[in-house]
């Protein structure tokens, strides 16, 4: 890690040995820390019989995602089956799987129109959330307890269709008005809840266990 200066606060501080973080006694201390990839990376170089088991199954995954790329119908099936593992209907699981066309084509029409980075697809993305369901993405992660899950994996029937109502509206929206560019897809974003108060869908985030 690069060093990105001297602390303010309770800001983090990076340097090349870690990350300065603010521990139990709320005292800076520095921190080793890592992504994802480095500890992957970390497993492949040890030399030990013991790591044997965590190769096999990097290179498995490996394997996998090989087959994916060359057969994205594989992805399809393997999403399928972890839903079933987490014991998910058919019912629910064809919606989750049209929600996911349903928005695929939305990405593709909004980087056909300029948008490009991370996040502003992140910043579009929870204006069509907070529009249909009058909380942000991390609101609704939080009421459901989630941290770093996929919230349209937790969420219900009725939410996935909310979800993909609102998507499919957005497209159709910004195709007819000829959206180009980040701030005129903000705008016609917006125009879901428009869109769902002339339907007349006053759909609203209960407490799960309600």
């Amino acid at each position: 890690m690069k060093k990105r200066g001297k602390k303010e606060g309770n800001e983090p501080v990076t340097n090349d040995h870690g990350l300065k973080m603010k521990a139990a006694d709320g005292k800076m201390r520095m921190t080793d820390v890592a992504d994802t990839e480095q500890p992957l990376r970390l497993i492949q170089s040890i030399p030990s019989p013991k790591a044997e088991p965590f190769k096999q199954w990097l290179a498995k995954v490996g394997y996998e995602r090989m087959q994916e790329i060359a057969d994205p119908e594989q992805s399809l099936e393997r999403a399928r089956e972890n839903w079933q593992k987490l014991g998910r209907s058919e019912k629910w699981i064809q919606q989750r799987m049209t929600g996911k066309e349903t928005r695929n084509k939305l990405t593709d029409y909004r980087k056909e129109s300029g948008v490009q980075k991370n996040d502003e697809f992140a910043l579009l993305t929870n204006i069509i959330h907070t529009e249909w369901a009058g909380l942000s993405v991390k609101q609704h992660k939080n009421r459901k307890g989630l941290k770093s899950q996929n919230l349209r994996d937790h969420m219900s029937e009725a939410e996935l269709i909310f979800t993909s109502l609102a998507e499919l509206s957005t497209r159709e929206i910004a195709e007819t008005d000829k959206a180009k560019g980040l701030n005129k897809m903000q705008q016609r974003e917006r125009k879901v809840e428009g869109l769902r108060k002339t339907l007349g869908l006053h759909w609203q985030i209960r407490p799960e266990e309600k």
